[in-house]
């Protein structure tokens, strides 16, 4: 798939740029009130810069600068996709609170693996990284089970988190 999208003249920075554009569409739909349409649009924008990676070693563009502007589109993206869960969930505190907790493990997650890797050590480990945290989120506002969900993506985040932390603790002398 990379292959033929860098063949067209697709490039890395594109993909990832159409990628967060249309997750910001799909937080914008989830946010009017069209939560099923709207998670399928960010997993299809999520699946779209999935690819970026691709594009790059097909056309051997890849380098730090990407990787760096691919990590930051992926936060935008997946705080973009909470937000709009947010408007629409408004009133609902226990909702709202889990809403709160799950941005702050989606961006922990992805912290913690740049920290222990910034001390020269393996940061990956948990259960959730990016693409199943696309994929439960997705699944739980397309199948209308939203409250559910969000605990089910608390609780795995954060013990992504505490694996992640407790792991790159005690390999730090």
């Amino acid at each position: 798939m990379g292959k033929a999208l860098a063949a067209v003249g697709m490039t890395p920075t594109a993909m990832t740029v159409l990628g967060l554009v249309v997750v910001i569409a799909g937080a914008v739909v989830i946010a009017a009130g069209a939560v099923r349409t709207g998670a399928l649009i960010v997993l299809l924008g999520s699946l779209l810069d999935g690819l970026d990676g691709a594009v790059a070693r097909a056309s051997d563009k890849v380098t730090a600068r990407g990787a760096f502007l691919d990590s930051a589109f992926d936060r935008f993206g997946e705080i973009a996709a909470f937000a709009g869960l947010g408007v629409v969930m408004a009133g609902a505190s226990r909702v709202m609170l889990l809403i709160v907790l799950a941005v702050g493990g989606a961006v922990m997650v992805p912290y913690m693996r740049a920290r222990a890797e910034a001390e020269g050590h393996d940061g990956r480990g948990g259960l959730m990284g990016r693409a199943e945290r696309i994929i439960l989120f997705s699944l739980g506002l397309v199948l209308g089970y939203v409250e559910p969900m969000l605990w089910i993506f608390v609780t795995l985040v954060w013990l992504t988190v505490v694996v992640r932390f407790v792991k790159t603790y005690r390999s730090i002398e």
